[in-house]
Formats: C-alpha cells, sequence, structure tokens
C-alpha cells in the first residue's frame, strides 16, 4: 500500500523547495534502493511541465570501486557529471543507504581524493552555487537503528518534520536573521566551549524548507581569521562511515591549532584535506521543534533545536567569507539543559540560554510557539 505522506512531500519538494517550472531540467539522485519518493517526484515533476532526470548511486558498489580509483578515474566521473550538472536548473538529492557505515574502512587517501576531485567541483561548486537544490534522508531500517527508534515510529517521526509549515518556520526566522545580519561579536559559552568570533559585514540566511528537507536553520559565516578560543562539541557526527565523538577544537586567529577526538588521527587527516580544512564556513543556529535529539545524521541533527553548527571548511556562496576546502562538516553542539547547557551573546547582549531564546522578538522560534505547525498542503 502507498503511504499517502510520500505524494504529500512529493508535492511540496516540487511546489515550494524547489519551484519547478515548465521546461525545467531537474535531476534527481537516489543513494540506495528505496525509490518511491523519487516516483512520486517523477510524476509531480512531470504535472508542472518540469523534465526530470534520475541517476541511482549504491553504496556497496562505490565501496568496491573505491578501493583501486585512481586521481584519473575521479576526474574523468567529475567531469562527466559536472558538464550534467551545468545543464540542470534543479536538483533533489535524496540519501537513503542501507549501511551508513559502509565506507568506514576505506583508506582515508582515496576519500580524500574523492571529496577534492569529485565532491568539490561537482557539487560545492557547480550544485550548491547555480542549482535550485534540496537534499532530504528517505526513512528505512537502517536510519531507525541509528535513532534508536521502531521503523513505524521514525517514519512517524520523519514525516512530521519533513511536512512542517516551513512558510510559518520562515516567518519566525525573520527577526533572528535581521538579527544576525546586523551582529558583529559573537561569543559562545558552555561545557568545554569558550569561543569569540565576528560576524561583521556577514549575511545571515534563512534555511527554511527550500534547500535541506528537513530544514529549520539560519547561518551565516564568521570572518575568517576571527576565531579564538575553543569548542566542544558533543553531538556524534558520522563522516564516511566513522562515528566521531567528543571532538573538541581549538583556534588561533581562526585557524584550528589543536583537535581530538575519539580518533584523534583520522579527525586530523580530514582537517589536513587542505588548507581550508582548518577554519571555518559556517556558523548557524538550529530551530526545529520537531528534532531534539542527535541521530548521526547531519541533514537532522544540525537542525537541532537549542543547538549550533560550527563548520570547518568551505563557506558558502551566500555567505562568502573567502574559505574554500573541498570538505563542509557541520559539527553539532547542543545547549539544552540536558546536555550541559550554554549561552551565546551577540555584540554583548544575551541571545540564547540553554537553547532558548530570551529577546522578546525572538520567542516565535521557541518550540512550544511552532509544535503543531503542520500543513495539510
Amino acid at each position: 500500500m502507498k503511504d499517502p505522506r510520500i505524494d504529500q512531500l512529493a508535492e511540496r519538494l516540487i511546489h515550494y523547495s524547489i519551484a519547478l517550472q515548465p521546461g525545467e531540467k531537474l535531476l534527481i539522485e537516489v543513494e540506495g534502493v528505496e525509490i518511491p519518493l523519487a516516483q512520486a517526484l517523477i510524476r509531480h515533476a512531470y504535472a508542472v511541465g518540469g523534465r526530470p532526470f534520475v541517476t541511482l548511486r549504491h553504496h556497496t558498489l562505490m565501496r568496491e570501486l573505491f578501493k583501486g580509483i585512481t586521481l584519473e578515474q575521479v576526474q574523468a566521473m567529475a567531469g562527466w557529471d559536472k558538464r550534467r550538472m551545468e545543464a540542470m536548473q534543479a536538483f533533489i538529492g535524496i540519501r537513503a543507504g542501507d549501511n551508513l557505515s559502509e565506507w568506514a574502512d576505506l583508506p582515508d587517501g582515496q576519500l580524500a581524493v574523492y571529496r577534492t576531485h569529485y565532491t568539490k567541483p561537482v557539487h560545492l561548486e557547480q550544485r550548491v552555487a547555480h542549482t535550485r537544490w534540496c537534499v532530504l534522508r528517505y526513512p528505512n531500517a537502517a536510519m531507525a537503528q541509528q535513532a534508536g527508534m521502531s521503523l513505524e515510529g521514525f517514519e512517524d517521526f520523519y514525516f512530521a518534520v519533513c511536512t512542517l509549515d516551513y512558510q510559518k518556520l520562515s516567518w519566525a526566522m525573520d527577526p533572528l536573521q535581521q538579527l544576525m545580519a546586523e551582529t558583529d561579536q559573537v561569543h559562545i559559552v558552555g561545557p568545554g566551549t569558550d569561543l569569540r568570533f565576528s560576524l561583521s559585514g556577514m549575511p545571515a540566511v534563512k534555511c527554511d524548507g527550500r534547500l535541506n528537507i528537513p530544514d529549520g536553520e539560519i547561518f551565516s559565516a564568521p570572518l575568517r581569521e576571527s576565531v579564538q578560543g575553543t569548542i566542544r562539541y558533543n553531538v556524534p557526527a558520522l563522516y564516511q562511515g566513522f562515528t566521531y565523538e567528543a571532538i573538541a577544537l581549538k583556534f588561533r586567529d581562526g585557524r584550528v591549532i589543536q583537535a581530538e577526538a575519539n580518533d584523534t588521527q583520522r579527525l586530523a587527516a580530514i582537517l589536513d584535506t587542505d588548507p581550508g580544512a582548518r577554519y571555518i564556513g559556517e556558523f548557524a543556529l538550529g530551530v526545529n521543534p520537531y528534532i531534539l535529539q542527535p541521530m548521526k545524521d547531519t541533514l537532522f541533527d544540525e537542525k537541532i533545536q537549542g543547538s549550533f553548527h560550527f563548520t570547518p571548511g568551505s563557506c558558502y556562496d551566500d555567505c562568502p567569507n573567502g574559505n574554500h576546502s573541498a570538505i563542509h562538516w557541520d559539527l553539532v553542539c547542543i545547549q539544552r539543559p540536558e546536555y550541559g547547557g550554554g549561552e551565546i551573546y551577540f555584540d554583548g547582549k544575551l541571545v540564547c540560554r540553554d537553547g532558548r531564546f530570551v529577546l522578546p522578538e525572538l520567542q516565535a522560534l521557541n518550540p512550544e510557539n511552532l509544535i503543531g505547525a503542520q500543513t495539510t498542503t
């Protein structure tokens, strides 16, 4: 039996997230074997006069390919796929691998070649900058297990999060977006964290369901050399098959000068991918009221209510702080009381305490004012 929520989600993705127009080309990229959402997307794309194209990627086959892949192969793949991406006006990526750790035992050198010579030109430089794109997960048993939930329970959670009324959330974000855009100095404190940086002159961008599903964050970027101090992240981070825990970074003049984690050597290899990997490309606040617990999935974890993320690697073109890298790694810290609490100050003014907004103009973003913000369209 078809789940009607899949069709509802597909309709929102086509009409709201990427706003596909007649005659426009849409690339639907599916990682894994879960295809019902892709089918629904194709139907809705045709219904608005769009031209859908589909790519299927399988993590197990890619793992076998990576074992012996050469720089020449990666560059050839990137050349073909970048040319195809250049022909697209829109992109939807569905991530649904059966084994989320399928690449965990691959040599980091091989993955670094892929990050630098495929991911960077095809996705960071072409897709992100030149298409209307949206990336999302698709619920399956692997994700449910990772979240510590039954499949049925996870599906209910997934569709509640993904069909949030993002227009209502967007309106609630407006005052925070304006405040961030006007802020110079940011000071963040918490367990293991005493961090200072400047946002002077940088824009602030709302993520309100048009680029990612689930969504719910406002991001900017620190001035590249302004970051000083320490941060200890408290959300595990699954990156290319390996789970990093208790990541702690120390900054001097914007650069990571000290790093530790449950595998410090592996962490150092990522930060040494290129010079930009040791600088920060994004600072963001998570505000999705339905996402409260980490599940080692960045698309969900970076939107956790009462969290912020501080991202080693490349900046976005929307907030260009001059940092460029083959990586963009959203690392998350939750500041709600059960995770140790914390405070965020903008220009000396307390904005968040223990994950709650304290300024009157930001009260609409606290979860009790957003829960129930569901849409039936």
